[in-house]
């Protein structure tokens, strides 16, 4: 089970998630086939997103993240819903980089830095807030942490990680995202500095068999847990959604695709489900759209 466990402490002066993400990225690098790199990328985003998305109130809020750093991995695509469904996806799942002299996972290198992290919130509301902030070295955490400060005014420690196992699945995989509340003083900055001193990774906390509630207590000696929120990978894609799609598109491209290819094959990016609409059902949407 995946959750993410949510506190304060320092005297309420911060607040503190932590979620142990490892079934969540393993099931996406298996519905992917994610070579090494690409399965940390995606990973480490999928666990800052399901984090932010445990703040969402209504089942049906949703925040979609989107980053492309120029990198050979392409874009990064990850949507979450309060109802704790997550899904998401990167361009080239075959990507496996490492740092020179070193077994470290390029992230970096991978995702670039030549472009934007862009956050899309739906409230429920008829239009979607979004923002973005460049990227500042393409490893998620610091960009997140950008993103925090920059966008919503929060001073934000983000640590991400994923370890990949020899055979490519995932050992350990997680993130903890500690945010200075606003009664928060400058011994509170101090505290917080002094704890990344002694910070270990996420993914090797979670590897040694750490619970979230356990990495909390190792950090701050006052922490008081206020919930938690499951986190599952699912997608809620259907062929009535696509279908929906489909009748956005202007009538003299529908009846370009019935002539050119007698249908259409559309594939869900998040979860590699596929659906056929022949030349009957492009028909009957093209008859529903004549109708207004």
């Amino acid at each position: 089970m995946n959750e993410v466990l949510i506190g304060t402490a320092l005297d309420d002066k911060v607040r503190i998630y932590c979620l142990n993400s490892t079934n969540l990225v393993e099931k996406t690098r298996l519905l992917h086939d994610l070579w090494p790199t690409a399965s940390a990328a995606l990973g480490r985003v999928e666990s800052v997103v399901a984090i932010m998305a445990s703040l969402l109130k209504g089942d049906d809020e949703k925040i979609v993240v989107s980053i492309n750093g120029g990198g050979p991995i392409g874009t990064i695509l990850v949507e979450a819903k309060g109802n704790g469904d997550i899904r998401g996806f990167v361009s080239n799942n075959e990507v496996y980089l490492k740092y020179d002299n070193s077994d470290k996972l390029a992230v970096g290198l991978a995702v670039g830095t030549d472009g934007y992290l862009s956050v899309s919130r739906n409230m429920g509301l008829k239009e979607s807030f979004t923002s973005k902030v460049k990227l500042q070295t393409g490893e998620i955490g610091d960009d997140f942490a950008y993103y925090f400060a920059v966008s919503e005014q929060t001073l934000s420690v983000v640590s991400v990680g994923v370890l990949v196992d020899v055979d490519y699945s995932i050992k350990a995989a997680g993130g903890l995202l500690i945010q200075l509340l606003p009664n928060h003083t400058e011994e509170t900055i101090v505290q917080v500095e002094e704890l990344l001193k002694r910070l270990k990774p996420i993914s090797s906390l979670i590897d040694e068999g750490y619970s979230s509630e356990e990495i909390m207590n190792d950090l701050f000696d006052d922490v008081k847990i206020l919930g938690k929120k499951e986190i599952r990978w699912n997608c809620d894609c259907s062929k009535e959604r696509f279908r929906a799609a489909l009748a956005t598109l202007d009538v003299s491209d529908l009846k370009e695709m019935i002539k050119e290819d007698h249908g259409a094959h559309i594939k869900c990016e998040f979860c590699n489900s596929e659906y056929e609409f022949n030349e009957d059902d492009l028909k009957n949407i093209v008859e529903f759209k004549s109708g207004f």
